[in-house]
């Protein structure tokens, strides 16, 4: 069942994989990775759906990834989500900068490569340009992989036009 929920995934046929992973949190209750997927799903599902449709499935989705994020307390996926699902939320219906950071926070105790790139995310969010090179330089110091790299060669090329920065970077990064 859960090979058929990731194809309907992968096919972005997200009913289908909803429909599978919904079959699987009743077999599974605690289990934390069928919750993450059937939030995701669900995410993906009202992406592609109208707004008020959508706003229908906040509650589910928002369900799916905190007991996620409480059946397994070093889920980092689950985590991930929460901070992307707060900040795209409107605070009317939920979202909020400090219910992400909080998400943030928790990531930062299980991997300092994730708490950093998350606190980038969302400082890039908010335009907050020059705290988001701080989080991603961090990150990518500790990390050096193609996720910060991109993340911070992002940030200099996009957001803050720094072609010679950005630039740098990529040959720094190709030498190792």
């Amino acid at each position: 069942m859960e090979y058929l929920g990731d194809i309907g995934g992968f096919l972005n046929n997200w009913e289908e994989g909803q429909y599978y992973y919904k079959k699987l949190i009743e077999i599974h209750p605690k289990n934390a990775e069928y919750w993450y997927k059937y939030g995701g799903s669900l995410g993906m599902l009202a992406r592609s759906a109208n707004k008020f449709k959508a706003l229908g499935m906040v509650d589910d989705i928002e369900k799916a990834f905190n007991t996620a994020a409480n059946l397994d307390k070093k889920h980092i996926g689950a985590r991930w989500a929460l901070v992307m699902l707060y900040l795209e939320l409107p605070g009317i219906i939920g979202g909020s900068e400090k219910k992400a950071q909080k998400y943030a926070d928790e990531l930062m105790v299980l991997s300092k490569v994730d708490g950093y790139l998350a606190k980038g995310y969302i400082d890039v969010y908010f335009s907050r340009y020059a705290k988001a090179e701080i989080h991603y330089k961090k990150a990518h110091e500790i990390g050096n992989s193609k996720t910060t790299f991109e993340k911070l060669y992002d940030l200099y090329l996009n957001k803050l036009k720094d072609k010679a920065k950005a630039n740098k970077l990529k040959t720094e990064f190709e030498k190792k």
